[in-house]
């Protein structure tokens, strides 16, 4: 039987103590409301990243957005008399990296205005920190890592700049993904879906290398059919495409969704893939109908190969990243203080981490560049002398001028915010529907009850995230955290929302889960987690009512990038793909963030900021 509201420990008061801690936050109340929605920070206003509940798109950051894309105008906005050289529209990577590449281009004195309409910066880079159990605890909001092999020069370029030395954070690096990590990967059946609750450590199914055992498929609660296909599937070294021309094989892979190939040369069921289904939700942000075999099958780490004539291809599958503790945050931090260095005095790659940011720096009339949080800017307008920008605060139409602007938010909401656009420009923006992105942490009084069961990164394919893992060994920035210490530690639930049946295309896909993403309740986030983990590690002695001591759901229902995907979108010739048309400058305004790339990575976002500054005259 489900156990109720009262007995999953939903609404109850959790004592705060020992909340004092090196960031030097003080005034805290010992008595809190709600874990899932306390707030952590004396003054919400003075360091978000201790907020606690609903954060990423918060109450507050997407309303305007929203409004303004229903048809509601912002006209008669009341001028500061602010003019500036440079105005960026987002806060996040490629924003922050904009405004140091034009300082660059055109002057350390130049005069930058950056206009964020969430209530920190970063974007999806968000830092979540974490003080309720005597120790600060860092953990991701979003963005997760660096893939140096991806790094242009560019990219490169400023990371070092940065002080970032890629060989030395991998050094320090504990922390492991999945099927690498400590402790292998795991799965967990859940009775809701599955009958039973029923946790199978070693699950090697992802990922596969050949020679690798799958004794673990006799431990699912499937029917032995569905588990004799799954069987049968990894034990073969064929190629059932070998009667076919390369063409033709080519043709195949790219035309037939993963489901249907595995279906027709697989003999895989229904039950056997469904368990994959929600696999890429991390990373593709779909269900798997939405993917090609290709992509499926050289891309995601689904099974397959083997049956193709590619199995050396799944040899040697190493995911080396460079990480710190709270993510690509700590990028948004050694660039924000090379903005702004009163932000944070003495702030480098080696004490970013525990760094003490004072966000009442941020926007002050002497600084050179400024940050402005909680600012949606509703238009962007050129004029004969540069740009005139309009922004939502505070219930407020407010307007700055500037010489040049870059956008560096995301590409559907320009044609809202530059209605003067060409048509063809705004349809090509409008093309790019981003994925939506769920990285919820929770803080747990210890990690022993994962410790006895023996898992430290389990897929739960039955429920609403599918992921999870525990975030700790990551030892950069000043901050230490290791996999050792069996103490309080953020367990990051991964994934997205699955969409109804009927939405089938990548687009359709992303905007049903976006849809039900943003209808959820914070309590409805909450109670999934508390089911699940009161279920999972309630065995080895997890008590849900008293373990759990935070709750930070990052909500990003515009988050990654769309990326061109084999069954939906045209093979475009260089040029003409929809990415390149959007991102073509406007007059004075140009456009950076991953959107432009059209690759959801960290140093997409760079080189688009790069890309951006160069084009202003």
């Amino acid at each position: 039987m489900a156990k109720t509201d009262q007995e999953l420990g939903m609404g109850r008061k959790i004592s705060r103590r020992d909340l004092l801690q090196a960031t030097g936050l003080a005034g805290l109340s010992s008595m809190m409301p709600s874990v899932a929605g306390a707030k952590l920070s004396g003054n919400d206003d003075v360091y978000p990243p201790t907020d606690t509940g609903l954060r990423g798109s918060h109450a507050g950051s997407f309303e305007a957005a929203h409004a303004l894309r229903d048809g509601a105008t912002f006209n008669d906005a009341r001028s500061l008399d602010e003019s500036y050289d440079l105005v960026v529209v987002g806060g996040g990577i490629s924003g922050l990296a904009a405004a140091h590449y034009y300082r660059e281009k055109f002057g350390a004195e130049s005069r930058i205005l950056i206009l964020e309409n969430h209530d920190d910066f970063g974007g999806h880079a968000r830092r979540n920190e974490f003080h309720q159990s005597g120790k600060m605890r860092l953990s991701m909001g979003g963005t997760h890592n660096m893939e140096p092999w991806h790094y242009s020069e560019v990219a490169t370029g400023l990371v070092k700049k940065l002080g970032i030395d890629f060989d030395d954070l991998i050094s320090k690096r504990e922390f492991q993904y999945g099927q690498t990590a400590r402790n292998g990967n795991s799965i967990w059946f859940d009775e809701e879906t599955y009958g039973e609750n029923k946790l199978v450590t070693n699950y090697t199914l992802e990922w596969w290398t050949p020679g690798t055992p799958v004794d673990c498929i006799d431990e699912f609660p499937l029917s032995d059919r569905a588990k004799s296909e799954l069987k049968n599937l990894y034990a073969q070294d064929t190629n059932v495409l070998a009667d076919k021309s390369d063409s033709e094989v080519e043709e195949i892979l790219w035309s037939m969704s993963y489901p249907d190939f595995m279906k027709k040369y697989a003999g895989l069921s229904d039950e056997a893939l469904q368990i994959f289904d929600t696999s890429q939700h991390g990373a593709w942000g779909v269900q798997l109908r939405a993917l090609s075999a290709t992509e499926g099958l050289f891309y995601s780490g689904l099974p397959g190969l083997n049956i193709i004539g590619q199995s050396k291809r799944m040899e040697d599958r190493g995911y080396t990243v460079a990480m710190f503790p709270d993510g690509n945050a700590s990028i948004a931090r050694l660039l924000v203080h090379d903005l702004i260095p009163k932000t944070a005095p003495g702030t480098n790659v080696n004490n970013v981490a525990i760094a003490d940011f004072d966000y009442s720096k941020l926007d002050v009339a002497e600084n050179k560049a400024r940050l402005r949080l909680n600012a949606t800017v509703v238009n962007a307008e050129n004029t004969k002398s540069g740009v005139n920008v309009v922004y939502f605060k505070e219930g407020e139409k407010l307007k700055v001028s500037a010489k040049h602007c870059v956008m560096a938010c995301y590409h559907s909401i320009l044609p809202h915010i530059c209605p003067s656009m060409a048509d063809s420009q705004k349809e090509a923006l409008a093309y790019q529907v981003k994925i939506p992105l769920l990285l919820t942490n929770v803080l747990l009084k210890s990690s022993k009850a994962l410790d006895k069961l023996g898992i430290d990164s389990v897929n739960c394919p039955g429920r609403l995230l599918r992921n999870l893992f525990m975030f700790k060994g990551i030892n950069t920035g000043g901050y230490s955290h290791p996999m050792a210490d069996d103490g309080p530690v953020p367990l990051v639930f991964w994934g997205s929302i699955a969409p109804p049946d009927e939405a089938i295309s990548a687009q359709e896909q992303c905007r049903a889960s976006r849809r039900l993403m943003l209808d959820f309740t914070l309590e409805d986030y909450e109670r999934e987690i508390r089911q699940v983990l009161d279920a999972l590690l309630g065995p080895a002695g997890f008590d849900v009512k008293e373990d759990i001591l935070a709750i930070t759901v990052n909500r990003w229902a515009h988050g990654y990038s769309y990326e061109y995907m084999e069954l939906w979108d045209d093979d475009y010739e260089e040029g003409e793909a929809p990415h390149e048309i959007a991102r073509q400058p406007f007059g004075n305004i140009t456009i950076a963030n991953t959107d432009a790339a059209a690759t959801a990575y960290t140093h997409s976002a760079i080189d688009e900021a790069f890309r951006a500054v160069t084009e202003l005259g």
